[in-house]
């Protein structure tokens, strides 16, 4: 079986693209994509999505090589359930008071790396597939690439947004994935109140 890195160069030679190339339409850097073929870095599940999809196959075969109609059922892995706090609200719209405290906990799969989740309060992220009463789950960390959905405390308000970040212009931008909303953008001391508290990684609708 063929890893993941072999595999990205392969699909992306196949449909002759270059590093550049592919890189222009997932989105992100040439640097990257280099980095990624060569192992030095390992994408997060949102960037394989995106890779799946730029080189028309499936997160399956691309990480593993395995062929699409192979059903590997002896190789199925049980299924651990893990406990999640759900630390409070969140705001999908005009940020809001943030109270750190656990309102419940959720049972879940630890198929994602994840630390709490937050309940979404609105609709500026509905077109991310995220809507008002959304559960999204949080990996905790202080810095996120561009472009990739955070929780974000504003003093003492919280906001779940896409973060776009320009240190040498000392601007940060929290865009909203409706266009219903505006852009929530901050210069220069304003972001002396700001902090990334984690990426989402993964959403939970209402059925």
């Amino acid at each position: 079986m063929s890893n993941f890195n072999d595999n990205l160069r392969s699909l992306r030679l196949d449909m002759g693209l270059t590093q550049g190339q592919l890189a222009h339409k997932i989105g992100t850097s040439q640097s990257s994509i280099g980095m990624y073929e060569s192992g030095a870095r390992q994408p997060n599940f949102e960037t394989l999505e995106k890779l799946a999809k730029a080189l028309d196959t499936d997160i399956e075969y691309l990480v593993t090589g395995r062929p699409r109609n192979e059903t590997p059922y002896s190789k199925l892995m049980p299924l651990h359930r893990v406990r999640v706090p759900i630390v409070g609200d969140i705001a999908c719209g005009e940020p809001i008071y943030a109270e750190e405290e656990y309102s419940g906990y959720i049972d879940t799969n630890d198929s994602t790396m994840f630390d709490f989740c937050l309940r979404c309060v609105g609709n500026s992220m509905i077109n991310a597939g995220i809507k008002n009463g959304s559960l999204v789950f949080i990996r905790k960390q202080d810095i996120v690439e561009n472009g990739e959905i955070a929780a974000v405390a504003i003093g003492s308000e919280v906001t779940l947004k896409r973060v776009s970040y320009y240190p040498d212009r000392k601007t940060l931008i929290l865009k909203p994935d409706n266009p219903a909303y505006k852009d929530l953008i901050y210069f220069g001391s304003e972001l002396d109140t700001i902090r990334i508290l984690g990426k989402a990684v993964a959403v939970q609708n209402k059925l």
